[in-house]
């Protein structure tokens, strides 16, 4: 089993920045895939970004260009920095993370999820 624990979450106000972290522990070593997602109240779950083992790298298209995401393997840490934040950025992020290669091209199928971080973002 993999654990996932999310931080960094809060409130912004639009055009600043935050950096959300995502520690796995456990079974770490049948991790290939990390990334977030994020659902708004009363919307669909939405995909934010995920990175492979390589660093192959995939964006929502509503967040590209101004997040990025990023992999330190060595302490099984995934990072999203988002950068000129909007309120539409408002959401629970949610951390996942996939043993299977290539990754389940559905993120909802992904093995592992943290419990999530709220980000509030005001006008």
């Amino acid at each position: 089993q993999v654990q996932l624990v999310e931080s960094g979450g809060g409130l912004v106000q639009a055009g600043g920045s935050l950096r959300l972290s995502c520690a796995a522990s456990g079974s770490i070593f049948s991790i290939n895939s990390m990334g977030w997602y994020r659902q708004a109240p009363g919307k669909e779950r939405e995909l934010v970004a995920h990175i492979t083992n390589g660093g192959t790298t995939q964006y929502g298209d509503s967040v590209l260009g101004r997040f990025t995401i990023s992999r330190d393997n060595a302490k099984s840490t995934v990072y999203l920095q988002m950068n000129s934040l909007k309120p539409e950025d408002t959401a629970v992020y949610y951390c996942a993370a996939d043993a299977a290669w290539p990754p389940k091209r559905t993120m909802e199928a992904w093995d592992y999820w943290g419990q999530g971080t709220q980000v509030t973002v005001s006008l």
